[in-house]
């Protein structure tokens, strides 16, 4: 007997030791695909990491794109489970609350070295297939809990709009890192705050209502081409990341050769590059043109936001996501990152003034201008359900999203 309960000890032990080697394995790789991209991550850079050789990775991973999946297995799995955990509130309001929450305590345990972050999804389109399939199903399933967090939908007007929402709020909480390190971790609580505010009553003043007038970003292409050849190579690198979006992809798509491609530039850092400069110039020029334009600070917040959702949602669009960051030279990475802060800061200024004269709502000006410019960074994934309904009702449903918070419906009623 005594034997036998030594035996099971020791498979025990072996599971644990097994198991907490594989977990950090697993974190290592999440540290790399975050910096490199999945397609950069390399079994001899994660096992540098852990402290092991590049053998001992193999006997728990097999294949590159295994170790991989299983990061994103378990992102998805992590997601899943706040969502689920959120579900279970009372409320719409109760549930993102706590969901805000639960993803503001994980934070907060990373800033501290008790946890690892978890790998972003940019590329998951991009993985092989079957696998490429089985993740994109764990991602729906995710997308439809977080849609359900605001409650059942009466018709198919209401289905969409929370669709945007979900779609809002899980951007949101994919864009935290990137500007929450700028706070001390003592004031992640206030954050948490100012968000869920933002989230409930939404940026809009007293009495303000969804009435955009576009501004017209029309202007002459400098040379021939390029702007077909950029927004080519920011579809593709949107869908596929970095990595994923090989040059060859990239000429096929648009069916020239790769000797075209390398007459427009140098090398592929340069058409990201390129591509990310051509996105902020048009966000830029859309802010420029709106403070020209003149009219009430929520006028022209609202005039720059659906002019870029109306790029985004059309096919003169889209602005490149932030998720190219991660194939990216650190040097170019920090230069990006600091043009997308300028944007952001502008933002803020325009609210600041609109919270003076009154036509935007007191709000964190720096925090709301980080939840607008998540919602701005993600709307290309939602070109397909804009393409479901008249595009400016598609604009107004996603804008509505910040612009009157997560949980008024006063958008079904234009």
């Amino acid at each position: 007997m005594q034997a036998a309960e030594d035996v099971q000890g020791e498979e025990e032990a072996g599971t644990k030791r097994f198991r907490a080697k594989r977990d950090a394995i697993l974190a290592a790789a999440a540290e790399a695909i975050n910096e490199q991209s999945a397609k950069g991550m390399t079994f001899a850079d994660v096992a540098r990491r852990v402290g092991l050789n590049t053998t001992s990775v193999t006997y728990y991973f097999k294949r590159k794109e295994d170790l991989a999946a299983a990061c994103f297995e378990h992102t998805l799995d992590r997601l899943q489970a706040m969502l689920d955990e959120s579900q279970q509130k009372a409320t719409p309001q109760a549930r993102v609350a706590h969901y805000l929450a639960l993803n503001m305590e994980r934070f907060s345990r990373i800033e501290r070295g008790e946890e690892q972050a978890f790998a972003v999804l940019s590329d998951l389109r991009a993985m092989e297939e079957p696998v490429r399939s089985r993740l994109l199903a764990s991602w729906q399933r995710v997308f439809r809990t977080t849609r359900n967090l605001f409650g059942p939908a009466a018709n198919r007007a209401q289905t969409d709009l929370h669709g945007a929402r979900a779609h809002v709020l899980l951007e949101n909480t994919f864009w935290l890192p990137l500007w929450l390190v700028r706070y001390e971790l003592d004031q992640f609580g206030r954050i948490e705050d100012r968000l869920m505010d933002v989230f409930e009553h939404g940026i809009a003043g007293p009495n303000q209502n969804w009435a955009p007038q576009l501004i017209n970003l029309e202007h002459e292409e400098p040379e021939p081409g390029r702007e077909a050849f950029l927004l080519a190579a920011t579809r593709l690198i949107n869908e596929l990341g970095y990595r994923g979006a090989s040059v060859q992809k990239i000429a096929s798509e648009l069916n020239v050769t790769k000797g075209s491609f390398y007459h427009h530039l140098d090398a592929k850092d340069d058409l990201v590059i390129a591509c990310y400069k051509r996105s902020f110039d048009t966000i830029a020029d859309a802010q420029q043109l709106a403070d020209e334009r003149g009219g009430s600070h929520w006028e022209r917040l609202t005039g720059t936001i659906a002019t870029l959702l109306d790029v985004q949602f059309s096919e003169r669009g889209p602005l490149l996501r932030t998720t190219a960051l991660s194939g990216l030279p650190r040097t170019v990475r920090r230069a990006m990152v600091e043009r997308s802060n300028r944007i952001a800061r502008r933002y803020a200024g325009t609210m600041m003034d609109g919270i003076a004269e009154g036509s935007i709502r007191p709000v964190d000006a720096l925090v709301a201008s980080q939840a607008l410019m998540a919602l701005q960074n993600a709307a290309f994934d939602m070109r397909k359900w804009a393409s479901t309904m008249p595009r400016e009702k598609a604009v107004a449903f996603y804008a509505s999203t910040l612009a009157f918070g997560l949980f008024d419906d006063r958008v079904l009623d234009l």
